[in-house]
């Protein structure tokens, strides 16, 4: 029988909505799934195992992926290229392997014009004040980072209309079981089990 195509999970949401702690939860349960490997030019640290943690690439050897179109997605952040290679994502699903993607909004989006047979799963929280709560009860960035952070996430809900699902994450199991069941449904789609039918006719005309 053919082996169906893995799902690419993108996942993302404003800074304290908890998909972090979703994708993690997430793989508890999908034991199968796996997270992307990124590419980046920054040096490695303590302790970070290339092909693990990341993909590291020399600025020249990233470039030459941009001129290739390597790329799902891929940004400058303070001086370091970060991207998701896209040889290693399609070969991934190819497998038939589950992969999920936690990325910002605009990143997301680029892999949706590159890869639209992704599954794109906005997180978002109860409320910009539930949200507020959260992210000063990490206790780890100042006051006006915090704000920025707040100020930014407004920003980033207006994204939330150009992705497939959106999760509201008020409790992290419950949230989690959502998109756990995407997952499951989506691995349903005509468009990825059509080859069931096919074997089912082969089957008969035998």
């Amino acid at each position: 029988m053919i082996k169906p195509e893995g799902i690419l999970l993108v996942i993302s949401g404003p800074s304290g909505a908890g998909k972090g702690t979703i994708c993690k939860a997430l793989l508890e349960k999908r034991p199968d799934m796996a997270y992307s490997i990124s590419c980046t030019t920054r040096q490695p640290r303590n302790g970070e195992v290339d092909g693990k943690n990341y993909f590291f690439k020399t600025r020249e050897e990233f470039e030459k992926m941009i001129a290739n179109d390597g790329f799902l997605e891929h940004a400058d952040v303070y001086g370091n290229y970060y991207g998701t290679p896209k040889a290693y994502v399609l070969d991934q699903v190819a497998q038939g392997k589950d992969i999920i993607l936690e990325i910002d909004p605009q990143g997301a989006l680029q892999v949706k014009r590159n890869y639209p047979n992704g599954v794109f799963v906005f997180i978002v929280p109860p409320s910009l004040t539930e949200l507020s709560k959260r992210i000063y009860k990490r206790g780890t960035d100042a006051v006006d980072v915090i704000k920025k952070r707040l100020s930014s996430a407004t920003a980033e809900l207006a994204y939330a209309s150009r992705y497939d699902y959106i999760v509201v994450n008020d409790e992290v199991e419950r949230a989690t079981t959502k998109v756990n069941n995407i997952v499951s449904t989506e691995h349903l789609r005509a468009g990825r089990t059509y080859y069931i039918v096919d074997e089912i006719v082969k089957g008969a005309n035998k």
